[in-house]
Parts: structure tokens; C-alpha cells; sequence
């Protein structure tokens, strides 16, 4: 029993947090009027568990509406909304998400996104592709400031490292657990 204990322990010692992959929406145009959404996501691949992170100003918002509502950029059955001007919503199951920014005038000038979200092959998602950069976009006063990596421009996210501490206290809390367990078999 106790070699059992102890092989669990360093399995779960050895095991890495995973967490899928994080888009910036609209990369450094953000969620913005004049931004094309259709060509933003036509080279990426989006998987349950992966993030979306919309940076916007004041005179934005984003809601999550049905089908219907995103074709008709209707506000009458928003199912989620947001405000502030950042937002990360995580894409927690397969199939089509619609995003619409319900400001007068806003979603019927292109400010709406569709999602095509796939199921997770793999623990955590797939990795972006590198997108391509963008096209003389212009800055917005009171947009939040553009953040790249060159890899795969994406900022850093600003809950990984809260979700890095929380994986790693799991971990450590069930590996007190067992230890104590091994103690007391032991004992």
C-alpha cells in the first residue's frame, strides 16, 4: 500500500498544470469599430478551453447573443454581458459563440464575432496560430496599450499566474494529503 501511495505521489508531483490558449481578440486593434473579425479568426483554430480576451474602451461592450441575435445584431436576448474594458471569457463547450457590441450602430458597422469552437483533442487546447500582423490599425484613445509576443502574439495572461498557484496548491495539497496517508499506514 505504501508503494502505491508513494508511485501517486510523485505521478502527481510530475504532472504539469495545462490551461489552453488565449486569444486577444482583434490582437493589438482590440475590440474596436473598423476591425474585420471574419479575417481575425479565419487562421485560428479555437478549442474548448481556450480564451478570449477583448480589450475595448468605455464606449464598448461585448455581449454574448444567439445565432439570430448576431445576425440581426440584436440586443432583445443577450445571454451574457459584459462591461469594463477588459474581459476574458473562457470557451467552455464545443460549437459557435456569437459576440456582439451592443452600442448603437456598433455590431451593424462589423463590431460582432463569431467563435467556431472545436472539442479539446488534447488536455488544454491547441496553441494560436501566428497571426499575421495588423494592417495599419489604428490606436484608439483609451484602448488599452498593444502587448506581443513573438511567438505567437499573445499577452501575457493576467490570470496565469493566479492559475499556476492555484494548479501547484492542488497538487501540494494533495500531496500532503497522501503523504499523511503513508505516514499513517506506515505508523
Amino acid at each position: 500500500m505504501a508503494a502505491m501511495a508513494t508511485a501517486l505521489l510523485v505521478l502527481l508531483l510530475a504532472a504539469p498544470a495545462v490551461r489552453g490558449a488565449q486569444y486577444t481578440v482583434g490582437d493589438t486593434a482590440g475590440w474596436n469599430s473598423g476591425v474585420d473579425y471574419t479575417a481575425w479568426t479565419s487562421d485560428k483554430t479555437f478549442t474548448v478551453g481556450d480564451t478570449l480576451v477583448f480589450n475595448y474602451d468605455t464606449s464598448h461592450k461585448v455581449d454574448e447573443v444567439n445565432q439570430n441575435d448576431y445576425k440581426s445584431c440584436s440586443t432583445s436576448n443577450v445571454l451574457k454581458s459584459h462591461g469594463g474594458t477588459t474581459v476574458t471569457i473562457t470557451l467552455s463547450t464545443s460549437g459557435s459563440v456569437y459576440f456582439i457590441c451592443p452600442t448603437p450602430g456598433h455590431c451593424d458597422n462589423g463590431m460582432k464575432l463569431q467563435v467556431d469552437v472545436k472539442a479539446s483533442s488534447t488536455p488544454g487546447g491547441s496553441p494560436p496560430s501566428t497571426p499575421s500582423p495588423p494592417s495599419g490599425s489604428p490606436s484608439t484613445p483609451g484602448t488599452p496599450p498593444a502587448t506581443t509576443t513573438p511567438s505567437t502574439n499573445q499577452p501575457p495572461s493576467p490570470t496565469s499566474g493566479a492559475a499556476s498557484i492555484v494548479a501547484n496548491m492542488n497538487v501540494l495539497g494533495v500531496s500532503v494529503v497522501l503523504a499523511t496517508l503513508l505516514v499513517a499506514f506506515r505508523g
